[in-house]
């Protein structure tokens, strides 16, 4: 895995993705393999702090293996081996080799399929591993490959694929459908995903890897009111749960701080990582500043417009 900070976050992101919906992730990221899977098949994640005891140094937290099993015993357990690569530059087919053949070991299952997921084009990336001699090969090893840059999004724009859909930003599309891309991963989120925290969480997704600016985020509204609409309704009901919440917290913390922290999570999510002149004037604000603020979260199209008089 890529090793500096931004691809971290990546891999917690997708992370997150496959451990929340791993069945619509492997029909996805390793569709010949899922199409073998059928109702009865049950997807379990491995518990990290089985690997992590086991493994030691070799533990490597943020890959994501997925263990699928038959209750009725009618077929061996098989093993799903995800990994995001966000930098393809990074990966190293050798360690996944070691990782599979770890697992292997580990689990007691011969069944492995390592899947690596590119968010960048992986072109010159190596697709199999020989050793051997001119005699004899005595290991190979291939992986599958899903690279998002190089799938058109128009096999998975309708698609009742939650993952997919939530990914159609990380496809091929042209520039000029990016507008339209954002439309159709919100549409999705709202159609397919009824609980209300999750559709949080992967607001962010969305938001995260399409990147639109502000003008385009006002095309997006004038273009397609009824998911704006309903984001701004979800951003009420949002942050009227965060009101509570700070109220919650300020039992134990006084309203105050509980309202800025609350407030604070707004932002973020709204607009990203904050900065420290924005912290600075959160720290220094009265609860009618905090409040006046919130509200302004719901119809700002900008940071500034949070902070506007």
């Amino acid at each position: 895995m890529a090793k500096d900070a931004a691809d971290t976050s990546h891999d917690q992101n997708f992370k997150n993705l496959i451990l929340d919906y791993p069945r619509q992730a492997l029909e996805l990221f390793a569709p010949e393999e899922a199409s073998q899977l059928d109702a009865a098949a049950r997807i379990l994640p491995v518990r990290q702090e089985q690997l992590k005891q086991r493994l030691g140094d070799r533990y490597r937290e943020l890959d994501i293996p997925l263990q699928v099993e038959w209750p009725d015993g009618r077929r061996e357990a098989i093993l799903f081996a995800l990994e995001e690569e966000t930098q393809p530059r990074y990966f190293s087919i050798h360690r996944l080799a070691h990782y599979c053949l770890d697992l292997s070991e580990l689990l007691k299952v011969t069944r492995v399929v390592p899947v690596v997921i590119f968010l960048k084009t992986a072109n010159k990336v190596p697709k199999a591993l020989r050793l051997g001699s001119d005699t004899h090969s005595y290991l190979n090893f291939s992986y599958l490959t899903c690279a998002l840059p190089d799938i058109p999004y128009e096999l998975w724009q309708d698609s009742d694929n939650l993952v997919a859909r939530l990914n159609l930003p990380n496809m091929r599309y042209p520039k000029t459908e990016k507008i339209h891309i954002y439309a159709s991963a919100m549409r999705g989120l709202l159609d397919l995903e009824p609980d209300w925290h999750k559709q949080a969480k992967y607001i962010d997704f969305i938001d995260i890897y399409t990147r639109l600016t502000d003008n385009e985020q006002q095309l997006y509204h004038q273009h397609y009111p009824r998911e704006g609409n309903a984001m701004m309704g979800f951003a009420q009901r949002y942050t009227e749960q965060g009101i509570r919440q700070g109220m919650e917290q300020g039992i134990e913390q006084g309203v105050l701080s509980g309202e800025r922290q609350v407030l604070k999570r707004l932002l973020t999510r709204r607009f990203g990582r904050l900065p420290a002149t924005v912290l600075q004037q959160l720290e220094q604000a009265n609860t009618d500043q905090l409040e006046r603020w919130a509200e302004s979260v719901l119809d700002a199209l900008t940071l500034d417009d949070v902070f506007a008089e």
